[in-house]
């Protein structure tokens, strides 16, 4: 069973363009938590959308994959993500959405990836 964790970013109009790319490239280092299914955490921004007001002022975007609800407890509870969120997130955020849900039966077939070459 696959459960999909999508997460909005929105920081205070205070925090400096620097401190959110720090805060990208940290995140982007809790893929390596074995608990994140084949390594598949995905972190992007700015938004792109059109028209950009339906972003409703989110900034940075984190789609990651898990085996189950179990696997994303790891992650929630892990001492990497909390270093990340209460060092570079929580004291500078505006607003923050998550979305969790469980990949349907039919659909698990397209959360099963080749393994990546790492060279």
């Amino acid at each position: 069973m696959t459960l999909v964790h999508i997460v909005f970013f929105k920081f205070r109009p205070d925090v400096t363009h620097e401190h959110k790319q720090t805060f990208v490239t940290e995140l982007k280092k809790l893929k390596s938590l074995p608990c994140v299914k084949y390594g598949r955490l995905i972190v992007g921004g700015p938004s792109v959308t059109d028209p950009l007001e339906r972003s409703k002022g989110f900034e940075i975007a984190l789609v990651s994959y898990h085996e189950g609800r179990e696997a994303l407890a790891e992650y929630q509870a892990s001492d990497e993500h909390h270093r990340i969120t209460s060092t570079y997130m929580f004291p500078y955020k505006e607003d923050m959405m998550r979305f969790d849900f469980v990949v349907d039966q039919e659909d698990e077939h397209m959360c099963s990836f080749p393994v990546l070459n790492s060279t």
